[in-house]
């Protein structure tokens, strides 16, 4: 325990000021969100606690699963299509506090935001320093959506976890990186982009020791050792800390996947169903090109349509800067995947913002630049875009449409 508070304190103090800028970020989204609310009759907490998919969540950490929604149209509704961990957490906070469920999501959220935060700061510290962490972790805050990281929902806690995992794989830490992998498998179905990172990473090791041990007899061996300890790649701890961690990586997205199979009766694909009864799938981002398309049909929502297209090139293009400016091979296979599954999703169009929050290495070439700048132009820069973005995420929430 004195080892790890030994290393725990110094990095906590290098994030310190990240995490009081987040938290500051999130104070004004929370007081924007407040006044705006109460201007039109409406519970802020609500909001963030009791709507939505904080509703279903809330509902199986106290009840469990099995309740569904049957809808006029035939869809089936099933809370099977929500992943546990963030409920479970809510069951164990209502058992050993005088915390009621919903309050509970609010709690985790809030805690997951801020160790999000840390994993974001952490990962962009390793690569690019602690000033371009900082810019990360504000960045991320006053994303649009940001708001979403202060409600009880589970992409805060996902992201917390990935961020970690990550953090893990960059400096070689491969069974901690594959626990967090597991437990995020068991947030978000998206949890498959950390497992990916995991295996993809895990590979690109297990090729680069083959050709270090051909290179062994070379007068270069030496100098490809000391660079692989440069980068962060720890050799000493062995390929089956590797392998350990690279097993359990999928073992919590698919240990729930095949007990939901189960419990449907209908095998390994049986989560597929459940997520066809909410119109969810994959169709490689057919649906959502249409969707796009059809709103050039009217002058009005074309205007909407082409700030689709917008900002569709902008998350391709940041994608695009990150490979340009190397960022580590966990970072681009993590947001790769996290954005494919967001942008080639066939429905719930209006939450793609908020599915791509947790691709948070997108935004990484944005910190750079910002990092760059003079402290006091990044600093007007981040209180515009945070002020906008409070006043966004208030507009938004009190809207008829779920996040």
């Amino acid at each position: 325990m004195t080892d790890l508070g030994t290393r725990t304190e110094p990095a906590l103090r290098r994030a310190a000021p990240a995490l009081l800028g987040y938290a500051a970020v999130r104070a004004l989204g929370l007081l924007t969100l407040a006044l705006w609310s109460a201007a039109r009759d409406k519970n802020a907490y609500t909001l963030l606690t009791a709507r939505w998919d904080a509703l279903w969540y809330t509902r199986v950490a106290e009840l469990g699963y099995g309740y569904e929604v049957r809808l006029p149209n035939g869809d089936v509704h099933s809370n099977l299509a929500f992943f546990p961990l963030l409920p479970w957490l809510e069951r164990l906070l209502h058992a050993t506090t005088p915390l009621s469920f919903a309050d509970a999501g609010f709690v985790v959220a809030l805690l997951a935001s801020l160790a999000a935060a840390w994993g974001v700061f952490a990962v962009t510290e390793h690569v690019y320093g602690s000033r371009a962490g900082v810019c990360a972790v504000l960045l991320w805050a006053v994303l649009p959506v940001g708001i979403v990281q202060s409600m009880a929902y589970s992409e805060s806690l996902f992201t917390a976890l990935a961020a970690w995992s990550l953090y893990a794989v960059l400096t070689g830490r491969w069974v901690t990186a594959g626990l967090l992998a597991s437990l995020a498998g068991l947030t978000r179905p998206v949890g498959l982009a950390v497992v990916a990172a995991v295996w993809v990473t895990g590979i690109a090791a297990f090729l680069r020791d083959r050709r270090d041990r051909d290179l062994s007899g070379s007068p270069r061996a030496g100098s490809v050792v000391r660079n692989r300890d440069a980068a962060g790649e720890h050799p000493a701890r062995g390929p089956v800390r590797r392998v350990l961690g690279m097993a359990l990586a999928p073992l919590g997205a698919a240990a729930y996947v095949l007990w939901v199979g189960h419990r449907t009766g209908k095998g390994p694909l049986g989560y597929l169903d459940v997520q066809a009864g909410w119109r969810n799938g994959f169709d490689g981002g057919y649906a959502f090109a249409r969707f796009v398309a059809d709103k050039f049909t009217s002058f009005p929502s074309a205007l909407a349509g082409a700030g689709l297209i917008v900002g569709v090139g902008l998350v391709v293009w940041l994608y695009v800067v990150g490979v340009r400016q190397g960022q580590p091979l966990p970072l681009l296979v993590y947001s790769g995947v996290v954005t494919a599954l967001a942008l080639c999703a066939s429905s719930y169009f209006g939450s793609k913002p908020r599915l791509l929050m947790p691709a948070f290495p997108l935004l990484l070439p944005l910190a750079l630049a910002l990092a760059r700048a003079r402290t006091r132009r990044s600093a007007v820069i981040v209180a515009l875009i945070a002020t906008a973005s409070a006043l966004y995420g208030a507009f938004w929430l009190n809207g008829s449409g779920p996040p």
